[in-house]
């Protein structure tokens, strides 16, 4: 599964605005750091966006491809912040 490029992330626009707002540092589009550790970046595939967060010391992969989906992610993201 490749990383995100471009034209994936811009179906994601809005919500990587959430994303942003967010205490993160944008590296590079649609990768995110906290606290000077890779904490948050996107792939894509035929079957849709995933996003993968780093939670304690694990990646775990999340699909981000409707409402619900984002909704779970920021949440995660948000406790583990």
């Amino acid at each position: 599964m490749k990383h995100a490029g471009e034209k994936a992330l811009a179906t994601i626009a809005a919500q990587l605005a959430q994303v942003r707002a967010l205490n993160l540092k944008e590296r590079s589009p649609g990768v995110f750091y906290f606290k000077s550790k890779p904490f948050l970046h996107f792939h894509e595939d035929a079957s849709g966006i995933y996003a993968d967060v780093r939670v304690e010391i694990e990646w775990q992969r999340f699909a981000v491809n409707d409402p619900v989906e984002w909704h779970k992610l920021l949440l995660l993201i948000n406790d583990a912040l």
